[in-house]
Order: structure tokens, then C-alpha cells, then sequence
């Protein structure tokens, strides 16, 4: 389940590119997040299994982070009981630390995957439609 979390915040991403590149230099960084590109290309985004949708679900619902002074951060317990109190959906006290681990997976890897060369926690095999958006890439970047 924690795979499944790490491979949403890799596809929610957007990369950056080192500074100093010549791509970056040129004005090549994109502002659009792995998901949004793999949409523009009308790619289906690799999901690994989920065991547990409900909890990917309830994840969802409460807010998947909270916003810091610095950026992102794990959902407090007091955002989980505050959800709870809500909502009426008693959790398990090992659902509600699960969702809170989960939250913090998902800014770790959010972190991580805004480096541009960072490869995906999970990767499924390469459908023939991922390859012809690939090649159709190259041929208009090498004409």
C-alpha cells in the first residue's frame, strides 16, 4: 500500500531540472507534473495493486498532507480525529497510524520525485501505446 502512495506522489510530481543545465538555461523545464504529461500523451498512469482502496480512499478524503510553513507536511493526529469526529467513521488505531505513515511517504517521495532523473517507485510493463508516444516524442525532437 505504501508502493501505491509513493507512485501517486512520483505521478503528482512536476520535475525540475539542475540548475546549471543547459536544458534548464534554455527555458526547458515544463510545468507540468509527470501525470498531467502522461495525460497529454493519452497514457493510462501506472498504478501498482492496491490492497486496501478504502484506506487510499479515506487518505484522499482527509487530505493526503497538511500545509506547513515550509511545504507539505505528515497529517497531524489532530487532522485524523478531527476527520473522524466529522465524518463518523471510526478508524482502528492501526488504520489511523497507517494513514498517517502513508501520509508521510507521500511527502518523501513527493520531495524526492521533484529531481528530474528520479525513476518511479514502481514501473509496469511498457504497452505499445506508451512506446508510439515515446517515438512520436523523438521524432518531433529529432525530426
Amino acid at each position: 500500500m505504501k508502493l501505491y502512495v509513493r507512485q501517486m506522489a512520483w505521478l503528482n510530481a512536476t520535475p525540475k531540472l539542475p540548475e546549471g543545465s543547459k536544458r534548464a538555461q534554455r527555458g526547458g523545464s515544463s510545468c507540468l507534473s509527470r501525470i498531467e504529461e502522461l495525460k497529454k500523451d493519452k497514457i493510462s498512469p501506472p498504478m501498482p495493486p492496491n490492497p486496501a482502496p478504502h484506506l487510499i480512499n479515506r487518505l484522499i478524503e482527509i487530505g493526503i498532507a497538511e500545509t506547513g510553513g515550509m511545504g507539505p507536511s505528515t497529517l497531524s493526529w489532530r487532522e485524523i480525529g478531527e476527520w473522524q469526529r466529522l465524518t463518523g467513521v471510526e478508524l482502528e488505531p492501526w488504520e489511523a497510524r497507517l494513514i498517517r505513515d502513508l501520509s508521510a511517504a507521500y511527502i518523501a517521495e513527493g520531495r524526492l520525485a521533484e529531481d528530474h532523473n528520479c525513476p518511479p517507485p514502481w514501473r509496469a510493463a511498457i504497452t505499445q501505446q506508451a512506446r508510439d508516444a515515446d517515438e512520436a516524442r523523438l521524432r518531433s525532437v529529432l525530426g
